[in-house]
């Protein structure tokens, strides 16, 4: 035989080597036995096995959510050990958006504005190992795809639960008038109405419960896209079939265009005040403080109408300056035939009631 050959065979035979299953061993750095020594576990068979929510989890602004998500080995190893725990917000392509918390053992850490609002739920039962995700003081831009990660050594398993808000999308344009808003802008009067930029997930579901808006706004993402219900000549053509028109990505600072913003259902209320001769903005905002209240934004105007039921046929001061009113009944002289919040836009001058909002 080769001596190379030869040399190998000895040392085989002299059982100077580590135990070799399945074609690989691994190192579990996280497991150790007290004394602050790493032990060496080998592949024994088992498989790693993790389930998350197969059902979205619905929530609202400021509300609590659960993202369940669980673990178990097949077969069971017994005791459990010491794995690690990850939980990543996605983005709509399934690729990692941002870090929520790690956690291994008792001891997790939260990142960026997760901090505080996120921890992991731990509990064994029947052989399965919990892993959800507790979300306190649930946000708008919360809303998405979240993925549970279990990590042991080599091993590494994951599933995803998807977090809806509750919520409707409205066009927004400002006092200057329609197409005057870049990506950044847009952001930002969505964000002064107590909402966000729409993704295109929330349009969709938007569009399929009736919306039909003929003017292109920003999206999250950074496209510029619009709702279309029934096919018209100034939207897109008469030929083309209902659905979601898209200008693509756009320069989110020299183009232009309104924006669809996004609100979740309320946590407060939103009423109505008013007096027999009207009032100012000025005089409208100081009402709603003497009430214990601020004046509403649009975006909680708009909530209050799709989720509690809100209904007034009188005019209303908002706090960008706008006049609305909120229709969920269709009659007489009270606009249009569908139910929809009316714009009177944004007077210059006129007496109007006002639409205060107030936590509870």
């Amino acid at each position: 035989l080769p001596l190379l050959l030869k040399a190998t065979l000895l040392h085989l035979a002299s059982g100077s080597y580590r135990p070799f299953y399945n074609g690989f061993y691994y190192n579990h750095i996280m497991n150790d036995d007290g004394d602050g020594q790493d032990k060496v576990d080998y592949f024994s068979g088992s498989r790693l096995v993790v389930e998350a929510s197969k059902d979205p989890v619905y929530s609202y602004n400021s509300a609590n959510a659960t993202l369940p998500c669980r673990y178990r080995y097949e077969p069971d190893l017994g005791p459990k050990r010491k794995i690690r725990i990850k939980w990543s917000k996605l983005r709509d392509d399934y690729t990692k958006e941002q870090d929520v918390l790690v956690a291994i053992g008792k001891t997790s850490m939260a990142f960026g504005d997760f901090k505080g609002r996120a921890h992991i739920r731990q509990a064994s039962e029947a052989g399965w190992h919990e892993a959800s995700l507790v979300i306190s003081d649930v946000r708008l831009k919360d809303d998405g795809k979240f993925r549970c990660e279990v990590i042991d050594g080599l091993e590494d398993e994951s599933d995803v639960v998807d977090l809806q808000l509750r919520g409707i999308v409205f066009p927004y344009q400002p006092p200057r008038g329609q197409y005057r808003l870049n990506f950044h802008e847009a952001e930002q009067v969505c964000q002064d109405q107590g909402a966000i930029l729409a993704n295109f997930n929330q349009l969709f579901q938007a569009w399929s419960e009736g919306l039909d808006w003929c003017n292109a706004g920003w999206l999250a993402d950074g496209t510029v896209q619009y709702p279309i219900r029934l096919p018209r000549k100034p939207c897109g053509g008469v030929h083309l079939a209902p659905g979601i028109r898209s200008y693509g990505p756009r320069h989110r600072h020299l183009h232009r265009f309104d924006a669809f913003c996004f609100s979740s259902a309320l946590r407060g209320e939103v009423f109505y005040l008013d007096r027999l001769a009207g009032m100012t903005l000025e005089e409208a905002k100081q009402s709603c403080q003497d009430a214990g209240a601020e004046i509403a934004r649009v975006g909680q105007l708009y909530s209050a109408w799709k989720f509690a039921g809100l209904d007034r046929c009188n005019a209303g001061w908002l706090a960008d300056g706008s006049v609305r009113y909120p229709i969920v009944t269709p009659r007489a002289n009270c606009g249009p035939a569908e139910p929809g919040v009316r714009s009177f836009g944004f007077p210059s001058k006129g007496r109007f009631g006002v639409f205060c909002y107030r936590e509870r």
